[in-house]
């Protein structure tokens, strides 16, 4: 008895050092699995064993030996994933298994353990659930490095896109007499997929446009900071605004897959001609307010990046402009959400730019983000917003 004890404490110990070591050497997980499997039937002479273990909220068998059926790869029952926390065995009926044991870790219930056991080899028994529970917890430790690793590299992304992104946007917009020009960004998340411009083409022209890519986050800011490079390219060899969509759109074309797509509106005015000439590329209806009253500048070419060449294009041109107000903005203001599940809506916005203007740009965007935030109420923002306003008084 005294030796068949001895035995038993030595291939306990055998299994330990097994065990740790491959835990100690990193192993991948699958490996561990492996080894676990090996020094059961090796060591401990387990005959009968299934263990459950739970990925993307699914549970299916991970090791499997000593039954008349294959069972890797089999969901675990329901009624086994609400197991206690305990130590020992838990009778159970399921398949030629006659004992069954949860292992948790830090209130986390991490494997499900099924045997055919001999009610003689209960201190066998409390072993395997030990060591059943190193080898998992070093699974599970090893999972969460690898998350917090994945995390810390998605961090050091979004810290580059965000300060590719910063580059985008112009330092500074012109706040005198004849122009005035204010924007407001807020991204829905740390990094966005909107665009807006102010870009000097010569003493008398300067292009403003505003731009919102398909998508969010990192993927979208990246898009769209290869979108603004393209631009500012284009507008140095030419001035001509039809040719600058046209390779615009050949541009996102090829960065985007045909799989991402721009809407995106932009504008020349002539100080010397008093002439704006402007494309709209599938963005929301822009707002032009003059002395006449409102004009909506919808008109242009379809979105781009999605054809190759655009289906249809067209610059159009409003002329003897002087004083004029232009405000442009990208939808998820007016998709902006309310908690009885209304939008915001185009008709609210236009009703706001009808009234009186303040002089100061940013106080009125101000006041449009304040009405926003009355009507949205405790729901939170899904998209993100921009807005780019501009003034001229040429006179």
């Amino acid at each position: 008895m005294m030796e068949s004890s001895l035995d038993i404490k030595d291939l306990q110990l055998n299994a330990l050092l097994e065990i740790t070591q491959a835990v100690n050497n990193n192993l991948p997980e699958d490996d561990l699995l492996k080894i676990y499997k090996f020094t059961l039937l090796a060591d401990l002479k387990i005959n009968k064993l299934a263990l459950f273990t739970e990925k993307n909220e699914e549970w299916h068998c991970r090791v499997n030996f000593g039954t008349k059926n294959d069972l890797i790869g089999s969901t675990l029952p329901e009624e086994y994933k609400e197991l206690k926390n305990q130590l020992g065995l838990i009778e159970t009926s399921f398949d030629e298994f006659n004992s069954v044991f949860p292992v948790y870790h830090k209130n986390k219930l991490l494997s499900v353990v099924f045997i055919d056991s001999d009610s003689k080899l209960g201190i066998q028994n409390r072993f395997l659930n030990a060591l059943t529970n190193i080898i998992l917890v070093a699974i599970e430790n090893k999972r969460l490095a690898r998350q917090q690793m994945e995390q810390e590299a998605y961090r050091r992304e979004l810290e580059i896109a965000k300060k590719v992104q910063n580059f985008l946007f112009p330092k500074e917009l012109p706040k005198i007499e004849r122009l005035q020009i204010e924007a407001f960004y807020l991204p829905h998340h740390d990094v966005g997929g909107d665009y807006y411009d102010y870009i000097q083409i010569d003493e008398n022209k300067f292009l403003a446009c505003i731009a919102d890519v398909s998508g969010k986050g990192v993927p979208a800011a990246l898009l769209m900071s290869n979108f603004q490079a393209s631009l500012r390219a284009l507008v140095r060899q030419t001035k001509d605004l039809k040719e600058i969509i046209e390779e615009l759109n050949h541009t996102t074309f090829v960065s985007g897959n045909a799989e991402n797509f721009i809407t995106f509106f932009a504008g020349i005015y002539d100080f010397k001609t008093k002439v704006l000439e402007y494309i709209n590329c599938g963005h929301n209806e822009i707002i032009l307010k003059t002395d006449d009253g409102i004009q909506l500048l919808n008109d242009g070419t379809t979105v781009l990046g999605m054809f190759d060449p655009l289906p249809f294009i067209e610059t159009l041109q409003i002329k003897n402009l002087d004083e004029f107000f232009l405000f442009t903005y990208t939808d998820g203001l007016t998709e902006t959400f309310n908690e009885e599940d209304e939008a915001f809506e185009f008709d609210r916005l236009l009703e706001i730019v009808k009234g009186d203007c303040p002089q100061d740009l940013s106080e009125f965007h101000n006041q449009i983000l304040g009405l926003l935030n009355a009507f949205k109420g405790s729901r939170a923002f899904h998209d993100d917003i921009t807005m780019l306003s501009c003034r001229i008084q040429n006179k």
